[in-house]
């Protein structure tokens, strides 16, 4: 069987409490490159004990800067990966076999499994969250999305069986930095892209997100935490376009 030689990329900042279990569960890997932002904390101490290869960057957003990971490292076939990802003992198995056989996709699209508030999230749209994680950089590599940034690849891609725990969002402390952070890149995005907003915008786009989760993706079956998921993803959103309307008031061009 053909052997071919795999490289983890990792972007990080400041993820002393994630990245030791990221990299423990990397073994099996070639090659483990990180690109840092800026960690004043001890996450570069442990990725260099772990032998990890170490690129230094200013942050330029999600897509840029795992893009700039997987620029780094030095084989084709490349396996993103974020600090609060774990690749399970099952998954490593599943991605050595794939990449041992007589010929191979481009890409391939892992499932996540996702833990929030300390609970696994087995509904709520979270269930059928893919992600093209595993794939030849020859053939592609990321957006330059801020946010929701995704692999774009020539050819065929696969699906994999076995899953990637995602352990986001630990404690409410998380829940609401993460959604101040992301909502101003993401609405700095759309903005830059031509799209506006308004008051009343904000509010339905935030009621549809909640409904959405809730009921239409069955988030009531995950029980406290299910609500607690889609009322976070409703504050997400609404945090999203109503700093969207901003920009376009202080711009002059916003929508009533």
């Amino acid at each position: 069987m053909k052997h071919r030689k795999l490289s983890a990329a990792v972007i990080t900042k400041d993820e002393e409490v994630n990245i030791e279990r990221c990299l423990k569960a990397l073994a099996f890997v070639d090659e483990i490159v990180v690109v840092d932002s800026g960690s004043t904390d001890r996450t570069l101490e442990i990725c260099e004990q772990y032998g990890c290869r170490i690129v230094r960057a200013d942050w330029k957003g999600y897509g840029r800067n795992k893009q700039l990971a997987v620029d780094s490292v030095a084989n084709a076939w490349v396996l993103s990966v974020d600090a609060d990802e774990e690749v399970t003992p099952e998954l490593a198995r599943e991605i050595e076999t794939v990449l041992s056989g007589s010929s191979v996709m481009s890409g391939y699209k892992i499932r996540w499994l996702s833990c929030y508030l300390g609970n696994w999230i087995r509904h709520s749209g979270w269930n059928r969250k893919y992600k093209l994680k595993l794939f030849d950089r020859t053939k592609g590599g990321f957006t330059d999305d801020m946010v929701h940034e995704r692999v774009k690849i020539e050819g065929e891609t696969g699906r994999l069986k076995c899953v990637l725990k995602h352990y986001t969002h630990p404690d409410l402390d998380t829940v609401t930095r993460k959604a101040y952070i992301t909502s101003e890149m993401a609405a700095e995005e759309m903005y830059a892209m031509g799209k506006r907003s308004s008051i009343l915008n904000a509010y339905l786009h935030a009621t549809w997100a909640y409904a959405k989760t809730l009921f239409f993706n069955l988030g009531f079956l995950d029980g406290w935490v299910g609500h607690a998921l889609a009322t976070n993803t409703a504050y997400f959103v609404f945090l999203k376009y109503i700093r969207l309307w901003e920009k376009g008031r202080e711009s002059g061009d916003h929508k009533p």
